[in-house]
């Protein structure tokens, strides 16, 4: 009998070691990972650089706390600032805790900034949406499972369909202080929002005072073919969100990362966290960024993308009735003749590929970043055979 509490429904598969784009179980089973942790294994298991940083960070120092400065932060915060075109950094640990704390910095900012009245700040969001689980996050969530029975519900959210910019600009008030989005929803199934979607909510943000922030803890740091997925649009936001792909795979790092007229509004004592921007993260974060500054992996991406994209849409009506594909990231709508997407995910599983099935008929591909052009060539033929069975 489990010890542990049944907040996840995990495949029936034990991991106890991984390597690149591949995981070992257990009884010695290897599988080829195309989840890559939800994006937080960009970079592949282990990869050798970062561990070189891990191992040689553990031998120095870990934490701190932020009641001294380490000598890993500003070089950490630094670097994320410059690959983000920003000034300031605030890290954190989890990618909750950067939406949490962007939404206190869009408060913060509609009251000290904007001058809206006390308490009465409003933020808008997309239907759809996958921010975290935390309960002010769930609040502006429309699903249940996350969201009913853990009420009640803060305030100050207004909810409409995503990728519809009208919405967004018919929502705003003298009272909103944000726009909130995903510039791809992951959880969703990847769903990629209409062109100029990114860029007309830029416009609207600037044309009424409100701010843009992006939540790319997902489909930022290289996932969509660019550093970031606004980047596909050529946008920049007022706030990144960051988080999992920036701890290498390795521990929680997240940051909310923006200009300081903007982040600038918080003060000492407001917020905070005992082990954000702690030495070991940051020293992490720092060989992350110096990594994405090649555009090696973007480029990895955005060819390996291409390549997955092809071999998907030669499954469309063999039991695949749809493929998103941004980067090296992929829904595919499995047709409910074949199965659900859980069932289908637990058939890929015993061929030795793992995926992650959501909202009923989709799973989602996201691999390391590492991978091989013939290892996709090999998951998606046991994709064939799954749906062919």
């Amino acid at each position: 009998m489990s010890h542990v509490a049944v907040n996840y429904r995990p495949l029936p598969v034990t991991i106890a070691s991984g390597e690149g784009a591949w995981v070992t179980d257990t009884a010695g089973k290897r599988y080829l990972d195309l989840l890559a942790a939800y994006s937080a294994v960009n970079f592949g298991h282990r990869h050798p650089e970062l561990i070189a940083t891990t191992t040689e960070q553990l031998g120095r120092i870990t934490l701190t706390s932020r009641a001294f400065d380490n000598d890993r932060l500003e070089p950490f915060a630094e670097a994320l600032a410059r690959l983000c075109g920003k000034e300031l950094v605030l890290p954190m640990n989890t990618g909750a805790e950067a939406v949490e704390t962007g939404i206190k910095v869009a408060r913060a900012w509609g009251y000290r900034v904007k001058g809206i009245a006390p308490d009465a700040a409003r933020i808008v969001v997309a239907a759809g949406n996958f921010h975290g689980r935390t309960t002010t996050i769930v609040s502006f969530s429309d699903d249940d499972t996350a969201r009913v029975g853990f009420g009640p519900f803060a305030p100050g959210f207004d909810r409409v369909p995503f990728g519809d910019a009208d919405a967004i600009a018919a929502a705003i008030t003298d009272d909103t202080a944000a726009v909130l989005v995903e510039p791809i929803q992951g959880e969703a199934g990847v769903i990629i929002p209409p062109e100029g979607y990114l860029r007309r909510i830029r416009e609207i943000c600037d044309e009424r005072n409100v701010l843009f922030i992006a939540d790319e803890i997902q489909a930022g740091l290289g996932r969509v073919g660019e550093t970031f997925a606004c980047d596909r649009e050529g946008v920049v936001p007022d706030l990144y969100l960051l988080g999992k792909a920036l701890g290498g795979g390795i521990l929680p790092v997240s940051a909310v990362v923006g200009d300081r007229d903007v982040l600038g509004v918080i003060r000492p004592g407001e917020h905070g966290s005992t082990f954000g921007g702690n030495p070991l993260a940051a020293a992490v974060g720092l060989k992350v960024v110096e990594m994405l500054e090649t555009g090696k992996f973007q480029e990895r991406a955005r060819m390996l993308g291409e390549h997955l994209e092809a071999g998907l849409q030669k499954l469309v009506g063999q039991g695949v009735t749809d493929v998103r594909v941004a980067g090296l990231w992929a829904g595919v709508d499995i047709d409910p003749a074949i199965g659900t997407g859980r069932e289908v995910s637990e058939r890929l599983m015993t061929r030795g590929v793992l995926v992650k099935d959501t909202h009923g008929q989709t799973i989602r591909i996201a691999p390391p970043l590492v991978i091989r052009a013939t290892e996709i060539d090999w998951a998606l033929e046991q994709l064939r055979v799954v749906l062919a069975d």
